[in-house]
């Protein structure tokens, strides 16, 4: 099985991507966006862990 068909590589991809990126070369508003593609691909990754998607309730409802 091909590595790259696995749950959340391609948001991990994305997320090392981002974080290799050198911020001080950036315009502050470009490294504000970085940070918060960084925080969205992160909570994305929590919820495409097979792990964790059985313990978390979408709907809130106990």
């Amino acid at each position: 099985m091909d590595p790259r068909d696995t749950p959340g590589y391609r948001l991990h991809r994305a997320l090392s991507n981002l974080t290799s990126i050198d911020g001080e070369q950036l315009e502050p508003a470009d490294r504000e966006r970085i940070s918060t593609a960084t925080t969205l691909l992160e909570q994305a990754e929590l919820l495409t862990r097979p792990d964790t998607t059985a313990d978390i309730d979408i709907n809130g409802e106990s």
